[in-house]
């Protein structure tokens, strides 16, 4: 007997209209994955560009706070190099420490400029407004200003990587801070202690020892007072002396009024200071390094609020130098220089 098996077939008859909503469906839904992962992309990149964004912001924000600090510590004589590394221990910068160590002195050209521009008249000796004695005159302080500058240049430039890795600690910042702020102190107090003894007969009020300074004008600088000032910038090499503290005490310390010696000063800058920033830059380049556009940008803020704060802190010391002392920054150095100490003994 042959048993015969009935297979049965279903067919689907599927309509072209069917198949075209099916497709078109299909379609929909891989669009709306691909749209979804797309988006999702696209969120990540547009939250990594805000966080970057926001971090370059706070930098420049820190840029623009050393630049303060940088502009007014400068030319007061309570040393800008040691306000810097110790506000590097509170807020520091997102960079490299190749860039960091370049920035801390490069940051100085902002206050350089300021000096250029306030002074310009003053120290250019191609102004047509001048006569040929004054061209003479513009001449010989530049000339005084150079070899003023020798000495901390013979000293500073072949020690320079060895004080950055020994004298940057801020208890060595703290002493140095203590120690010139207690000389400004004794300094002041004995000029006018000297004004207060003047013979009768002199129309010299008690408290103006500037009345009795030798050097009452930068002409009458001369070429001894200009080497000795000198001599006394190498102790700004220290950190924490200042280097406008230790020209103005030098000044003091030979015989010039408190204005000649704080105007000498900010002439003195205008070398030492390019030329200290000069031989950072063609290190820092020199070492294989370059600038992104970030720390361009830091760079370029730091400078520029520097440049800015300058201009107001040096004509500030100026009208403040011909009514008092330095004995308020004395005071002010020797408090810092305490607070240091005591602040990173304990948390040491």
């Amino acid at each position: 007997m042959h048993v015969v098996r009935h297979v049965s077939y279903h067919c689907t008859v599927v309509s072209p209209a069917s198949r075209f909503f099916h497709d078109s469906r299909t379609l929909r839904e891989q669009g709306a994955r691909k749209g979804f992962q797309g988006y999702h992309e696209w969120a990540q990149v547009w939250e990594k560009v805000r966080q970057e964004v926001r971090v370059g912001i706070i930098e420049l924000l820190k840029a623009a706070l050393f630049g303060l600090v940088e502009g007014i510590t400068e030319w007061l004589p309570i040393s800008s190099t040691g306000h810097m590394l110790l506000l590097d221990q509170f807020v520091v910068l997102d960079v490299s420490p190749s860039f960091w160590t370049m920035f801390l002195v490069v940051i100085q050209l902002g206050a350089i400029l300021a000096v250029v521009v306030l002074y310009f008249g003053r120290l250019n000796p191609f102004s047509r407004k001048k006569d040929a004695e004054e061209r003479m005159s513009t001449w010989l302080l530049w000339a005084k200003i150079i070899v003023a500058c020798i000495p901390a240049a013979a000293v500073g430039v072949p020690l320079d990587d060895w004080m950055d890795d020994h004298l940057s600690d801020p208890l060595i910042i703290a002493a140095a801070l203590i120690v010139y702020g207690i000389v400004f102190i004794v300094l002041e107090s004995r000029r006018n202690a000297r004004a207060e003894r003047v013979p009768a007969g002199r129309h010299v009020r008690a408290s103006d020892a500037d009345a009795l300074a030798t050097t009452t004008s930068l002409d009458g600088l001369s070429w001894k007072t200009a080497v000795g000032i000198g001599l006394f910038q190498i102790l700004s090499l220290v950190p924490g002396t200042s280097r406008s503290g230790s020209t103005i005490i030098g000044g003091l310390a030979l015989g010039c009024s408190r204005p000649v010696a704080a105007e000498f000063t900010f002439f003195l800058a205008i070398p030492v200071m390019f030329g200290a920033s000069l031989l950072r830059l063609v290190k820092y380049f020199i070492g294989g390094n370059g600038f992104v556009a970030r720390e361009f940008a830091i760079l370029g803020v730091g400078c520029a609020v520097a440049f800015v704060v300058s201009l107001i802190a040096i004509k500030f010391l100026v009208g403040f130098v011909r009514k008092h002392d330095f004995r308020p920054f004395g005071v002010y150095r020797i408090l810092l220089g305490i607070a240091v100490i005591a602040y990173f003994s304990l948390a040491r």
